[in-house]
């Protein structure tokens, strides 16, 4: 198999879809990426594991990263992929096509096509990004290869209807763990009830107002819920242990300490096990380049809810925004889809932007 970038974006689209590439799995992908940008007379290509990385080197002043992952959930009898018609245009169905081939295919086209952009670029197609945090094929080039993500701004293709979205919310992941007495139910008073020590956090939980903070021209909801808990021997036994594990979603207006600071104040100090820490992002508009993107796409940015890789490019100084094909609501959907008029609306920014 091979992908052809001259091809139409449904085109395109449809054959990246169509090779699996689940977390772990990208090295066909991205073999095939690379074949084709290797192709391009004008892109200098490297590649790091299963991230290949095109730039391009005509001394422009400024540079920008372009960067999209290639692996996906898993497959959920949504492969291969299909068209249908609606009244809203044309549909491509299939595992990825929201999150985020969406977003490699219009990358792909425009890495061959663009081969006299205005600015440097360096494209980038990464590997691992639905999986934990240390397998992230951005976060190990950061660490093997900082200079290649060197820039002035960076757009991550996340799925975000083909609008503007800056920066991103950081999330921390907690355990609060209670300690009890295993004893026969029958003669509860002999025990202590783990379990029934959780009532306060989840009260806490139940009774929390989100914030919403507003954070250069953008309103981040904040968001803070249990999503996980367990406990318990059984159903004649007073439960010894039990925990509840809890995700903060934060604006970008704290850092990740501050963060955890106010997560333990409304946890009413409760001795927490951190499972995960991952930083927000400022939006960064402020910066000339991104404004030139804004006014490049059109319409009006709005804030990302959830967390994306534009915070490890915030983390080196590096504006960064959120840009790409498909409604982010569909993101990891068995019925996930993306509208081909998303394909070409994203295309035209860029282009617009880079050209």
């Amino acid at each position: 198999m091979t992908l052809d970038p001259t091809a139409d974006l449904v085109t395109l689209l449809r054959s990246v879809v169509d090779v699996e590439s689940v977390s772990g799995n990208e090295a066909p992908l991205a073999d095939l990426v690379e074949e084709v940008l290797r192709r391009q007379p004008h892109l200098v290509v490297e590649r790091d594991g299963d991230c290949v990385v095109a730039r391009t080197d005509l001394g422009r002043d400024q540079r920008i990263v372009i960067a999209g992952h290639l692996d996906t959930v898993p497959v959920a009898d949504n492969l291969p992929s299909w068209v249908s018609e609606t009244p809203d245009g044309v549909m491509v169905h299939g595992r990825g096509t929201c999150d985020m081939k969406g977003g490699i295919a219009v990358a792909l086209k425009l890495a061959c096509e663009l081969s006299a952009p205005g600015v440097d670029v360096t494209w980038i197609f990464y590997d691992n990004e639905e999986v934990e945090s240390h397998r992230n094929g951005l976060g190990r080039l950061a660490r093997n290869r900082p200079d290649l993500l060197a820039s002035d701004l960076a757009v991550l293709m996340e799925p975000t209807a083909a609008e503007i979205e800056g920066g991103c919310q950081g999330t921390i992941r907690v355990r609060v763990n209670a300690a009890g007495q295993a004893a026969h139910s029958a003669r509860s008073w002999m025990g202590h009830n783990a379990i029934h020590d959780l009532a306060d956090v989840l009260a806490r939980l139940a009774a929390h107002t989100p914030q919403e903070v507003e954070v250069e021209g953008l309103v981040y909801r904040e968001g803070l819920n249990a999503v996980r808990i367990g406990g318990g021997v059984a159903g004649n036994v007073i439960p010894p242990e039990a925990w509840v594990e809890v995700n903060y979603r934060y604006a970008p207006d704290k850092t990740a300490e501050e963060a955890l600071d106010q997560l333990d104040h409304l946890l009413g100090g409760q001795t927490c096990e951190v499972l995960d820490v991952s930083p927000a992002a400022r939006p960064g508009l402020d910066q000339p380049l991104a404004r030139a993107f804004v006014a490049a796409v059109g319409g009006q940015a709005r804030p990302k809810y959830g967390w994306t890789d534009v915070a490890r490019f915030s983390a080196l100084g590096i504006p960064a925004v959120n840009y790409g094909p498909g409604d982010p609501s569909l993101a990891h959907r068995d019925d996930e889809h993306c509208p081909a008029s998303h394909l070409e609306r994203c295309a035209q920014g860029l282009r617009r932007l880079l050209a």
